[in-house]
């Protein structure tokens, strides 16, 4: 009961950083603001609201209501939902060094946003396209992923894993094969421009949709923590349980993937979040997914959040990818994690 408690104050706490960092995350950047002024747009906001293109809408109103508020929402929930993916990954593989880009998602995106950018596939999809493509691309290599894992007897962790791992050399060597035809320098440009990750395409009327796809799919996990747990211990020990873990994992296997798709289409790829969190947050609070899931959400949350607020304002007058800043967040962290003698699902 005391733990209960104490899981529930810590949960509350996690909601109050996240407020406070999305505060700060409004405060800050090329145009710095005071927690008065932010207070005054936004409820002035919410008692009358305004249209995109209201001619009533200041610099302040615009800055602050139509460009930061929703790239700060929409890292909170891409961040939620990446730590939630790399929870899931790390138990349908049984690898504490799964993430949500493992099986090859990844690449199946970029593959998707290449041919997409460069040869013009995919722009009956309108202004959007490129993350539709990607989208379509990392959903198509989940689906392949299923079925190779399935060839030659039943699908268990190590054959998602290589079947991921195959996958993925191929995406990647058609990508580099499409960048060489294509010879287009602007376009190459384009292309790693997204590949480093960006919310500064957020807009209010694409948060509406993904919020409900990654919500959903977390309150899904969320409810299948039971089974969650019984992954950890593997199919055989499962099986003497009377839980049979084949069906499941697929089913799991392809929510996670459609939440990754929708990440990708919304900001492009940011790698570590759904390696580093996870584990941060076991280090915590233990192993066990009912409590885990909800606090890895929250701590996925606020730390794409801050990174978001931090891209605007490490170098003046300019954004840095936020996949660059992850990346140097999370590489060092996850070499520190790696020689830790207690490294694992939860340590000893």
């Amino acid at each position: 009961m005391l733990k209960r408690i104490g899981y529930t104050a810590g949960g509350f706490v996690l909601i109050g950083v996240l407020a406070v960092a999305i505060l700060w995350g409004l405060s800050v950047g090329t145009v710095q603001f005071s927690l008065s002024q932010i207070f005054n747009i936004v409820m002035d906001q919410f008692s009358s609201p305004l249209a995109i293109d209201d001619p009533l809408n200041g610099p302040e109103q615009t800055i602050i209501w139509l460009l930061r508020m929703p790239r700060l929402l929409m890292a909170a929930i891409i961040g939620a939902g990446l730590a939630v993916s790399g929870v899931i990954m790390q138990a349908i593989v049984k690898n504490p060094l799964a993430d949500p880009y493992i099986l090859g998602i990844s690449s199946g995106a970029s593959l998707g946003a290449t041919v997409a950018i460069l040869f013009g596939i995919g722009v009956m999809f309108g202004e959007n396209f490129v993350g539709i493509m990607a989208f379509i691309g990392a959903m198509a290599i989940s689906f392949g992923v299923l079925f190779i894992s399935n060839l030659g007897g039943r699908p268990n962790s190590v054959k998602l894993i290589l079947g991921g791992l195959a996958l993925s050399a191929v995406c990647s060597s058609f990508s580099s094969f499409v960048v060489y035809l294509a010879d287009d320098k602007e376009g190459i440009q384009t292309i790693t421009y997204w590949l480093m990750g960006s919310f500064a395409g957020a807009k209010w009327d694409m948060l509406p949709f993904i919020a409900v796809v990654v919500l959903v799919s977390i309150i899904f996990f969320w409810s299948q923590s039971r089974i969650l747990n019984m992954m950890l211990l593997g199919d055989e020990v499962a099986i003497t349980l009377g839980r049979d873990l084949h069906t499941y994992r697929q089913v799991y296997l392809i929510i996670s993937s459609l939440i990754i798709g929708f990440v990708v289409y919304a900001a492009g790829m940011i790698g570590f979040v759904g390696l580093l969190i996870p584990h941060l947050v076991r280090m915590t609070i233990g192993t066990n997914h009912w409590t885990l899931i909800p606090f890895s959400a929250l701590g996925g949350s606020i730390f794409l959040v801050i990174a978001d607020g931090l891209c605007r304002c490490i170098i003046p007058h300019a954004e840095l990818p936020i996949g660059i800043l992850i990346s140097l967040i999370g590489a060092p962290t996850f070499v520190y994690m790696l020689v830790r003698k207690n490294y694992g699902f939860g340590g000893e």
